[in-house]
């Protein structure tokens, strides 16, 4: 299949990889491919998100508090005035279900080497720009082509990160067909 792919879909894929590892995951997911197409600077995908005003710097800082597992999203403070003491309640379960199992997931490791794979459901994404190439007739999948494939996959993160930025998925998409209907 990546036969077919254009430059900037090439491009975004190596790139998912690179977000990917920088985010010390031990795959490719599909907050990855948003990255990546968010820091390209050329394609219809990474133009409908530019427009938007969605740029890779505050999606990739988005992307990291929600999914790194070493940022404790509970606020001692917060719980504190509610009457909860949650040192009380780590100390307590950990009691009961032994150290750490508060604790998120581990982290992937940080040096792994070689190829990162796809998740499933970034899979589906790449899956899914064939079949959205397909649907507008165009020979080749391009970056605006992955784009509408990771909008198509329910993704409650890239859904989130999406709408916590001010942008409406399915106005995402009217964009990104427009530019590359416009295109072809």
């Amino acid at each position: 299949m990546f036969e077919r792919f254009h430059h900037d879909a090439r491009q975004a894929v190596v790139l998912a990889q690179q977000e990917a590892r920088a985010l010390r995951r031990d795959h490719i997911g599909s907050e990855h491919l948003l990255l990546a197409l968010a820091s390209l600077d050329t394609g219809p995908g990474p133009r409908a998100l530019h427009n938007r005003g969605l740029d890779v710097t505050g999606l990739r800082s988005r992307v990291s508090w929600l999914t790194d597992p070493s940022l404790d999203p509970l606020d001692p403070g917060a719980l504190a005035t509610l009457g909860i003491d949650l040192d009380e309640v780590r100390r307590i379960t950990e009691e009961s279900f032994g150290a750490g199992a508060l604790d998120g997931p581990r982290a992937a490791p940080r040096d792994r080497k070689g190829h990162l794979p796809f998740s499933r459901e970034a899979k589906k994404v790449l899956e899914l720009s064939l079949r959205q190439a397909i649907r507008l007739k165009h020979r080749s999948i391009d970056s605006g082509h992955l784009l509408l494939g990771l909008l198509q996959v329910d993704n409650a993160l890239v859904t989130r990160l999406l709408r916590d930025s001010g942008v409406e998925p399915d106005t995402l998409r009217a964009d990104v067909t427009r530019l590359l209907t416009e295109a072809a």
